[in-house]
């Protein structure tokens, strides 16, 4: 049983700008996750939920990185539902595209082709990090509109379908997959699946799914935490002001308990801050360190990883 807790993206804009996470010279791709490697076990890859990942970066990430270290990588937008706009694939492929008239894509609009080319692509870009033993979970964040509705739920049943045999996890954004009426249903789904629960610390909201501290795969649980801002929850048109959030000392003390509690049951849990606003996310996932040390004193690996007494 261990926990490694990380943070979503070490190359955010908002962190490199603010200049306090990383010392003066740091300025390279390379030393900057080197740097970022130094302090923390895992780390969560968003940049592939912008753009498809490549599998040259992926050994980059690989190389840099010492043994033990974990990525754990965002699906690509199309796959999880959201609005794509054509130049966010590949430039041979943004050739080929449906030409609908309109400025999103959504992976109904696409012919079976070109998504059978996009899975592929992404599995190679995945290959480099498999082979390293660096490859953590693959992560699918769907989109607030996808709901249990049943074409949304073919959809989900239909990326845990193409993920086999990859360690997947699915974080349901919309409310519909954890109210009275599903929350068993999507937990059993995901459990006959194998399919890694995300528990969800976010802004209390009513449009957003609840959050459910429940474990599905014997292999891993994740819990990403987006602060608690909701004002900016669902208003804000960019993610730096949508995750402005700092984390207090006696939040992350009270969110200790259900992430050790939680941890016993799986042989490894991920806490990943995603309040990705400057440096936030680093100084709670340092802090969130300093705490879960503090309950299992010598307990600590190197980088921020824990195993359980």
């Amino acid at each position: 049983m261990s926990i490694e807790v990380g943070t979503a993206s070490w190359t955010d804009a908002t962190l490199i700008k603010s200049g306090r996470f990383y010392p003066k010279g740091c300025t390279s791709a390379e030393a900057r996750l080197r740097f970022y490697a130094e302090h923390f076990p895992m780390v969560e890859v968003d940049a592939s939920y912008y753009a498809m990942p490549s599998a040259a970066n992926s050994a980059l990430w690989a190389q840099r990185t010492p043994p033990g270290f974990t990525f754990n990588m965002k699906a690509f937008r199309l796959f999880t539902g959201h609005q794509t706009e054509p130049k966010f694939f590949p430039p041979d492929i943004q050739q080929a595209l449906p030409q609908t008239g309109k400025k999103n894509l959504y992976y109904r609009d696409l012919p079976p082709d070109i998504v059978d080319e996009l899975w592929r692509r992404f599995f190679e870009a995945l290959e480099p990090l498999r082979v390293a033993g660096k490859l953590g979970a693959v992560l699918f964040q769907f989109a607030p509109w996808v709901t249990t509705a049943r074409r949304d739920h073919a959809h989900v049943a239909h990326c845990a379908d193409r993920m086999a045999p990859y360690l997947t996890a699915f974080e349901f954004r919309n409310a519909s997959w954890f109210d009275d009426r599903h929350r068993a249903w999507t937990l059993a789904f995901e459990r006959e699946r194998g399919l890694v629960h995300v528990v969800m610390d976010a802004p209390d909201v009513t449009t957003r799914a609840h959050t459910v501290w429940e474990a599905t795969s014997a292999r891993l649980a994740i819990v990403r935490l987006h602060g608690r801002n909701a004002e900016t929850w669902s208003g804000s048109t960019t993610a730096a002001g949508r995750f402005n959030y700092d984390y207090s000392d006696e939040e992350l003390e009270q969110l200790t308990l259900p992430i050790r509690e939680i941890a016993k049951r799986v042989d490894r849990t991920d806490v990943v801050f995603n309040n990705c606003f400057e440096d936030s996310a680093q100084r709670n996932a340092l802090t969130m360190i300093r705490l879960l040390n503090r309950h299992d004193p010598g307990s600590a690996s190197s980088g921020g990883g824990f195993e359980l007494t």
